[in-house]
């Protein structure tokens, strides 16, 4: 009978040892296709509220502090 022969572990081995497991390139292939998915779908729906912006340091959320009564303690 003959015998199987064997190659030598050389470059192909140590390469497939070194590459991440096909399972793991799978998932981040995925990962990658769902966020880039709801990034088309979020730019394709617009703002929420387009008359919203953020808050800045200097306006206080558009809030007159000057105007409102603290009631601290009164429980009720």
């Amino acid at each position: 009978m003959k015998q199987p022969q064997q190659s030598a572990p050389g470059a192909g081995a140590a390469v497939r040892r070194l590459a991440p497991p096909p399972a793991l390139c799978g998932f981040l292939l995925l990962l990658v296709l769902v966020f880039t998915a709801s990034y088309a779908v979020g730019a394709t729906a617009g703002p929420v509220a387009p008359g919203m912006y953020g808050t800045g340091a200097d306006d206080g959320g558009g809030l007159d502090k000057s105007k409102m009564r603290m009631r601290h303690g009164g429980g009720g």
